[in-house]
């Protein structure tokens, strides 16, 4: 496949290119610039920020992955943080939900009438040139903070400014959706790897003996290996029959308490020094309840239904693996 990624920089995006080119298929990095920058046959340019883009840019990709957006656990959250949170998630995934659906309507107008219409090779070739196959980012959030409720993929969204922000992301896609793309919204949980990430940011404390649980401990916390994550989007490219949200989790959601005790487990080091919810607040204001104390017990459901097999199932193994001399593998 012909494979446009956008957020190819980032820790998902990096992994996810490398895998996909080793696996024989030919990847086109979408990247923030001047909409007019040249790009070359790696790159193409566009301005999320703006409010135009280009349909004819998106010809000839078999699949769009959509993963950009701002680092919401970088920087306190004013209010232009906020701003910036919602604007790159919802406002570029319109962009580019409103030029595939262009797209393809496009390539739907065989019959002809007033509007030019296409001859019917040049038409067979359009239609051919369009992208069938839209995965874009989004992340389990939607959820709010439930409890211990077990969450899959047809629980209805919480409240609060992530799953705010999810909602709208993910409505964003329906014009993509309405002209026939196939569209999944890839629901991401805490995503661990060594080299980046939420995991890379516990590390330090964590082996100089200061880790500990976060405020009581008991939410829940849905997470998912950097491999597993990938593999899994490669299995939804692939996968024709799946469309709408997937939950990108590992089958077995753990408490913060039990996080913090497999990681300490798996650096050797104890985790004894927890940290209160009032001291997180003062540190982080709203991003600590958003982030760190809101609990989602998210499952992945629709992939397990659709016979995906995680490599990383289980929580101690996966942190023993991905901390190990041999990751990323």
């Amino acid at each position: 496949m012909r494979i446009l990624v956008s957020g190819a920089g980032g820790l998902i995006g990096s992994a996810l290119s490398a895998r996909l080119v080793a696996a024989g298929h030919t990847v086109v990095s979408l990247r923030r610039g001047p909409s007019s920058g040249a790009g070359d046959a790696q790159t193409i340019y566009w301005d999320p920020e703006g409010d135009q883009f280009d349909p004819a840019k998106l010809l000839g990709y078999d699949a769009v992955v959509h993963l950009a957006g701002e680092n919401i656990a970088k920087g306190r959250w004013t209010a232009a943080k906020k701003h910036r949170i919602r604007q790159s998630r919802v406002h570029s995934t319109q962009l580019l939900s409103h030029a595939l659906a262009e797209l393809a309507r496009s390539s739907g107008n065989a019959s002809g009438g007033p509007s030019a219409p296409l001859a019917a090779a040049e038409h067979a070739a359009h239609a051919a040139a369009v992208p069938r196959c839209f995965l874009s980012a989004s992340a389990v959030g939607i959820y709010g903070d439930r409890g211990d409720e077990l969450l899959d993929e047809d629980s209805r969204p919480g409240q609060g400014f992530l799953a705010e922000v999810c909602q709208q992301w993910e409505a964003a896609t329906a014009p993509a959706a309405h002209s026939g793309v196939r569209v999944v919204c890839l629901r991401f949980g805490v995503v661990l790897a060594r080299h980046g990430g939420a995991l890379a940011t516990m590390l330090k404390p964590f082996r100089w003996g200061l880790g500990g649980r976060l405020g009581s401990g008991r939410q829940y916390m849905s997470w998912i290996t950097l491999e597993d994550a990938v593999a899994a989007i490669m299995h939804l490219l692939e996968s024709q029959s799946l469309h709408g949200p997937v939950n990108v989790v590992a089958p077995q959601p753990v408490t913060n308490r039990q996080f913090t005790a497999a990681l300490a487990t798996a650096l050797r080091r104890p985790a004894i020094l927890p940290v209160p919810a009032i001291a997180l607040r003062i540190m982080l204001g709203e991003m600590a309840d958003q982030l760190l104390l809101a609990s989602a017990r998210a499952v992945p459901r629709r992939l397990l239904e659709s016979g995906y097999q995680f490599a990383d199932p289980e929580l101690l193994s996966a942190l023993q693996r991905v901390l190990s001399a041999s990751a990323p593998r």
